[in-house]
């Protein structure tokens, strides 16, 4: 598998206001073009474990536009694992052409199926997952969104010791392992950021059951309404740091927590003189999925 880890540099970014911060993104992206960023930290493990008790059949959970969903699928395509995607929504099960994510998931062999959005809040009960093992046969389950304890380990190696030198490690959060991970290897002296993709401070629960030091606050005014909801303030600032920096930001994750991370230093929340490190999380798939929501409003696109 054409993984690259050694490419995730840590890269300037040039700050279009005056301010003594300064402001690295760690280039978790460039890992692999699909199984990007915090996807590939969490999937590591998985797979390897998987292999290691000879399982053949991943199945996992996800939406419509789940970066997780389409990153399992090409690692089952690489790996080859037989791959089945538990997707929420039953309205989606005759639209998959029109959706770049399951369109792709797809052509990498996952099989789908659509269930409810009640159904999918069972998730994680052992009622619903018998149910699909009676239907599928005998898997090797992965969480929605890939967190899980294996999960954790992956996402501790995205800090090097390298990374001592950063005052305040920020991340985006969507089910707060990429955040656990950071915190557990983190050192003391470092505050750990999370910016929240969804609203709510639920999330604070999740994170703390996997996170083994307390240096960690998670931001809850950044979800711009909630999970993949945006709107033109946000496609202005991904398509200005798209052109001043040549860097692809996804609208889900990333491109909310650098929006949160520009308007905190303009503020004042940092010192002077911070050094400040943002996890590229990849994602950078999620965009066409997106432009074509936005291009049915007859909205800005994202370049």
């Amino acid at each position: 598998m054409k993984f690259r880890p050694e490419l995730s540099v840590n890269q300037n970014i040039q700050l279009p206001f005056k301010t003594k911060v300064t402001l690295h993104l760690k280039r978790e992206d460039l890992i692999h073009p699909i199984i990007s960023g915090n996807k590939y930290r969490k999937l590591k493990y998985n797979i390897a474990f998987a292999e290691a008790h000879n399982h053949d059949t991943l199945l996992t959970f996800g939406g419509a536009f789940s970066n997780h969903i389409a990153a399992t699928a090409e690692a089952g395509r690489v790996y080859g694992f037989k791959t089945i995607g538990i997707i929420r929504g039953e309205e989606l099960h005759d639209k998959i052409q029109d959706n770049p994510t399951l369109k792709f998931a797809q052509s990498c062999g996952m099989q789908f199926k659509f269930i409810s959005r009640e159904q999918f809040r069972l998730k994680s009960t052992q009622s619903l997952i018998e149910k699909l093992k009676r239907e599928f046969g005998d898997f090797y389950q992965i969480p929605e969104g890939g967190t899980n304890d294996l999960a954790i380990k992956g996402c501790q190696e995205i800090l090097t010791p390298n990374d001592k030198q950063y005052d305040c490690i920020c991340a985006s959060v969507g089910t707060g392992g990429t955040l656990s991970g950071l915190i557990n290897s983190s050192s003391l002296s470092q505050q750990v950021l999370g910016f929240s993709a969804l609203k709510g401070d639920f999330l604070k629960e999740d994170i703390s059951k996997f996170a083994t030091q307390n240096n960690w606050q998670l931001l809850t005014d950044y979800h711009f309404g909630g999970y993949a909801k945006i709107n033109g303030d946000l496609v202005t600032f991904i398509n200005q740091f798209k052109t001043a920096q040549q860097i692809a930001l996804d609208p889900v994750y990333t491109g909310k927590m650098l929006f949160g991370i520009f308007e905190l230093i303009q503020n004042g929340f940092f010192k002077d003189n911070a050094k400040i490190l943002a996890i590229h999380t990849g994602g950078i798939q999620g965009i066409e999925g997106m432009n074509k929501r936005l291009k049915q409003k007859q909205q800005q696109l994202i370049i």
